[in-house]
């Protein structure tokens, strides 16, 4: 079965790099997207390849409208049509409460998490809808289990980009639901991935473990999982859902 190319921005690292192996795996060509670490982006697609799959590594920085609008053209030259896109790019803002926060965190959380994915979502619906000549698609966001939760004492202003994710979701599912197009979200909770150090506290999985459920950390291979059902045929009757991964949190 020949699939159509998924664009996985923030492809690079940590849940977006396994969201592109898996979706290679799953028979997708894919569109890696990096804004800054080539190197590791180019590893992921040599992983790709060697094992089979196609998939290109494309530089673009979300947080810029002209850089989106050449990764969807790259993308679109190397593979044809566009089947799917996950939104996976984004900046943290650090760890921080909210009186130590400062205005360019908060506008680059905003610039990168919230403008960049709309954007990108803007540019997927035009080559998927039905209505506008398109084959349809799936469109997934990356949430987190910290809208629901607040960040408090950590990154209340993350948290809240997180929330804009999933509102967002919801009103683009409903926008575009008869016009072939999926939108979607997962929301993983505490995952093992170099985000913690990169923020600084390198400890913060062993100091919140205990207070999940299952007791442990996710994996970016679960998340992963999750984000490949909703990508495929296999959730074709689901859009505007947010799919908690979080282990019970």
């Amino acid at each position: 079965m020949t699939r159509e190319a998924v664009i996985v921005t923030g492809g690079s690292r940590g849940i977006g790099a396994a969201v592109a192996r898996l979706a290679s795996a799953n028979g997708f060509p894919v569109a890696v997207n990096y804004a800054k670490n080539k190197a590791a982006a180019e590893n992921v697609v040599r992983e790709i390849v060697s094992a089979g799959g196609s998939a290109i590594a494309i530089q673009g920085d979300v947080a810029f409208e002209t850089d989106i609008l050449r990764l969807f053209e790259i993308a679109e030259k190397e593979f044809g049509a566009i089947g799917g896109l996950v939104n996976n790019a984004g900046v943290t803002g650090g760890f921080a409460r909210v009186e130590k926060v400062t205005a360019d965190a908060i506008a680059q959380v905003l610039a990168v998490n919230v403008a960049g994915m709309m954007l990108c979502a803007r540019e997927a619906v035009l080559r998927m809808s039905t209505r506008l000549g398109g084959k349809g698609g799936s469109i997934v966001n990356i949430s987190s289990l910290v809208a629901r939760t607040g960040g408090s004492g950590e990154w209340v202003h993350y948290a809240a980009r997180k929330g804009a994710v999933n509102s967002f979701t919801i009103g683009l599912a409903r926008e575009v639901a008869e016009e072939g197009i999926r939108v979607n979200a997962v929301a993983p909770g505490l995952i093992d991935t170099d985000l913690h150090a990169d923020n600084g506290a390198p400890d913060r999985l062993d100091r919140l473990m205990p207070t999940i459920p299952m007791k442990r950390a996710g994996t970016a291979k679960e998340v992963a999982e999750g984000v490949l059902w909703l990508l495929s045929e296999r959730a074709s009757y689901v859009t505007g859902s947010i799919l908690e991964i979080g282990g019970g949190r």
